[in-house]
């Protein structure tokens, strides 16, 4: 799948995520009014936020594909990272903390009516119904970009370097898990007559968006901040340089992610002994083209044709050994 075809089907999935999220908050805060639940009113407030935070993904995308220029020669890629973590800090203060507020404070002061619970039964249900769907969306994609890289689903999930996709899988998650502890707080508040389950419903939503929010937020952060390309993907590019003929060692391979599927690479080759200043350049150049249609991620190479000898071979060996270990690991499984 191109660049282009993934930016489409990620920009479907945030579609439809919008759609449903402005369209359940809606429902979401007319129940509230009407049955005074507290939970119901921690889910608009969850809602409210997932539809900020899928116009932040939209902003990612349209930003972040635009061309390299002189002031960013790499790209924009990291513009998706930066928006993704503003949405995360969306779950975390609009849809987290508000959510623990509403129900520390109904369990505090509980209501003393009695609510439409019909109503908020038949939101709820509509609500997990427009979720699945998003969920099933997002999924579906997760499911087949995952299964192009030899992963599972939630390999991919936890090592995608993509996070609109990634946001929106956690989210919907996320919303269909907190419906269903709507669901729970709702029914125990008829079952018993005591609002503080509504309120405790609501603070076990507020518990899961802030876990949510924070695994979001670092994981963002981390690429953000220019975390290396993953494992597997580190061993490829190891591999394919040790394979030419005139590498003697491989000293050091320096990889980073300057958006998603797009990496630069710098590394320090030891080459065999004889190679003339002619010959390193041409093999420089051949090296970048060889790995620009190897990897089509790579959007920049540096390479350092350096002499092995006292800690360069030491640097050289420990890293022979760190791609061994994990090269053995990848053939156990």
């Amino acid at each position: 799948m191109s660049n282009d075809d993934t930016t489409s089907d990620s920009r479907a999935t945030v579609l439809l995520a919008l759609g449903a999220n402005a369209g359940i908050a809606v429902a979401k805060t007319v129940a509230a009014l009407v049955t005074g639940s507290s939970v119901l009113l921690a889910e608009a407030g969850h809602s409210y936020a997932d539809t900020a935070n899928e116009l932040f993904l939209l902003t990612s995308l349209r930003r972040g594909a635009r061309e390299p220029d002189a002031t960013h020669p790499f790209g924009y890629g990291k513009e998706r990272f930066f928006w993704s973590l503003l949405a995360a800090v969306g779950i975390f203060v609009a849809g987290g903390l508000f959510s623990l507020y509403d129900g520390i404070t109904s369990i505090l002061d509980p209501e003393t009516e009695e609510p439409s619970y019909l109503i908020g039964y038949l939101v709820l249900a509509v609500a997990l119904v427009l979720e699945g769907a998003s969920l099933l969306k997002a999924l579906k994609q997760t499911r087949g970009e995952a299964r192009e890289r030899g992963r599972t689903t939630w390999q991919h999930v936890k090592l995608s370097t993509d996070p609109t996709v990634k946001t929106v899988v956690s989210e919907d998650a996320a919303a269909v898990v907190g419906l269903l502890l709507a669901f729970t707080g709702l029914g125990l508040h008829e079952l018993t007559g005591d609002a503080r389950y509504d309120g405790a419903a609501a603070i076990a939503v507020g518990l899961l968006l802030v876990v949510v929010a924070f695994l979001l937020g670092r994981d963002t952060k981390e690429l953000l901040i220019g975390e290396a390309t993953d494992p597997e993907q580190r061993l490829a590019l190891y591999d394919a340089l040790s394979d030419y003929p005139e590498v003697d060692a491989v000293i050091d391979l320096l990889t980073m992610m300057v958006g998603p599927d797009r990496m630069l690479v710098a590394v320090h080759l030891d080459l065999a002994d004889g190679s003339g200043t002619a010959e390193v350049e041409k093999f420089s150049s051949r090296v970048e083209a060889d790995l620009r249609a190897q990897f089509p991620e790579v959007v920049g190479v540096f390479l350092d044709a350096t002499a092995s000898a006292g800690p360069e071979a030491e640097r050289a060996g420990r890293l022979a050994d760190v791609m061994a270990d994990r090269r053995t690991a990848r053939d156990r499984r």
